[in-house]
């Protein structure tokens, strides 16, 4: 009887310990296995592109071809130790005026300045082979059409630089290494937010910026196609960049796979940011960066107005993140509306943010239709963050939050989120939302979520928020809101050190705030 007993008693603990053991394994079994860092990032990297589902139509995303024709860059006449931008430029010209194919850089270190692809040329980095970028700015010159930080000017562009181009691409294990110190890197304008600097009522053709008689530039992108069609962008790895790293603008059929990105340290150092681009695959690419490490852009406040093309139809699967200001971010620049995004089965390790939402009062546009699948995040600052207010220093007195401003068209907007099966193992918030009291951040989904945080929820200006099936682990007890309106906790067991939650509301705009089938039922004192 006593054995008999035993074996109950036994069998009792060992459920009770896989129910509790953790949300953890709630959510992979409701969502399928939300991954761990081994199971993505570049070392993962399949050979071959899998079909693409998302809750969008997606085009079929196919590796480019391009034709046989082969050309070494010392077939060129380049040779170690010397600048190579010549040889470089001459073998992709030629490789273009031929229809198309593949140029070589061996093995070993090869001195550049900025080189620009063109049609049908694949640029292909054997394993070994690194290009070291110049510090002098006369090395990327003339100034080329481009894009800085969502505004429309000639400056350097990029170390590769392409515009108006097909069936273009960067490949192989090789690696990029950015400028030294020198002034590419210092003569940089600084003078304030580039709005400021950058006049909108000029023509774009005059607002050149190549640092003649010691003036300033904008700094360069790592690698950056503008207006073109069929990128593709796989294995190599960039290191030292100037700027942002990966800026496709205004580009359709963008493929970036099993890439990596180092530059942590570097301010502004993102990782790769999707500017009013459509139809992207982003997968197995793992990104250390000095900001922000995958993000989303679509232009600047009046002239990202002018320009208005958004950045839609982009998909980000099966990544790492690591260091960085964000795992996945929106914005600041938001003018030409980003929509249609889904990123699935990515984790963030040691990242600051997870999924970031920022704007701010002048930049326009927002955000419509984002959607997150199995992601996890180990993170030092918060889950899920909407600044969408900023700070004095870069927009001045609209970074006040009140008094509400009246809707304009610089008014952003974020709309219709989704976030489901996801676990979050380490983080200081777990949902942290700055909204604008005119344009409120609205229809925010979070459900089957396992969650260990320091604090459950912070938010202002924000409505139709629901939290649906998730269990949260917080050593802070207390919610707070202001401002908030038609928001529902529906299944939620808060796991707090005394077993009870308290609520602080505050605004005269906040209603309809509810808690339905949770542990605890309600939060203390709550009417």
């Amino acid at each position: 009887m006593m054995m008999h007993l035993k074996f109950w008693i036994f069998i009792l603990v060992t459920l009770a310990a896989g129910a509790n053991a953790s949300g953890q394994t709630a959510v992979a079994n409701r969502a399928g296995a939300v991954p761990k860092v081994e199971d993505v990032g570049a070392g993962k990297l399949p050979a071959e592109i899998a079909p693409v589902k998302a809750p969008f139509p997606m085009p079929r995303f196919v590796k480019p071809v391009f034709p046989a024709l082969t050309i070494k860059i010392t077939d060129k006449g380049a040779r170690k130790g010397t600048m190579v931008t010549k040889a470089i430029q001459a073998a992709v010209d030629e490789v273009s005026r031929n229809k198309g194919g593949t140029v070589i850089i061996p093995q070993g270190i090869w001195k550049t300045g900025r080189i620009s692809l063109k049609n049908n040329v694949n640029l292909h980095l054997s394993e070994g082979a690194e290009l070291h970028f110049s510090a002098e700015i006369e090395d990327y010159l003339p100034a080329v059409f481009t894009r800085n930080e969502g505004v429309e000017l000639m400056s350097l562009g990029a170390l590769i630089y392409a515009n108006g181009q097909e069936n273009i691409a960067v490949t192989g294990k090789g690696k990029l290494v950015g400028p030294p110190d020198g002034p590419v890197r210092k003569r940089i304008m600084t003078l304030d937010v580039i709005e400021k600097v950058v006049p909108s009522d000029k023509p774009v053709h005059e607002r050149v910026y190549e640092g003649k008689d010691g003036g300033f530039i904008f700094p360069p992108m790592f690698i950056s196609p503008i207006n073109c069609k069929k990128v593709y962008i796989e294995g190599i790895t960039l290191e030292n960049t100037p700027f942002w790293n990966v800026v496709p603008v205004y580009c359709d059929n963008v493929i970036i796979r099993g890439i990596t990105v180092r530059s942590v340290g570097i301010p502004r150092g993102d990782g790769i940011d999707i500017e009013s681009s459509r139809n992207v695959l982003i997968e197995y690419c793992t990104l250390a960066s000095g900001d922000d490490c995958f993000t989303i852009k679509a232009g600047r406040g009046e002239d990202g107005i002018r320009v208005n093309k958004p950045t839609e139809n982009v998909v980000i699967r099966y990544c790492l993140a690591r260091e960085g200001h964000g795992g996945i971010t929106c914005g600041s620049e938001t003018a030409g509306m980003i929509r249609n995004l889904y990123v699935h089965d990515c984790v963030f390790d040691d990242t600051d943010t997870g999924l970031r939402f920022k704007t701010r009062r002048s930049r326009a546009g927002g955000g419509d239709n984002l959607v997150y699948e199995r992601v996890r995040m180990i993170l030092r600052g918060d889950a899920v963050k909407f600044d969408m207010l900023g700070s004095r220093q870069y927009v001045g007195e609209l970074a006040d939050r009140l008094p509400a401003r009246p809707v304009d068209k610089l008014t952003p907007a974020y709309r219709n989120i989704t976030a489901r099966n996801i676990i979050i193992e380490k983080a200081r918030t777990f949902i942290d939302i700055t909204g604008i009291p005119e344009s409120p951040a609205a229809n925010l989904l979070i459900e089957n979520a396992d969650v260990r945080v320091r604090t459950a929820f912070k938010a202002s200006d924000a409505e139709g928020i629901t939290i649906r099936n998730a269990s949260i682990a917080m050593t802070d007890s207390l919610l707070h809101g202001l401002d908030i309106r038609h928001v529902l906790f529906e299944k939620v067991e808060f796991k707090t050190p005394g077993k009870r939650v308290w609520m602080d509301v505050q605004g005269e705009n906040s209603k309809n705030i509810r808690f339905v089938d949770c542990i605890p039922a309600k939060p203390e004192d709550w009417e």
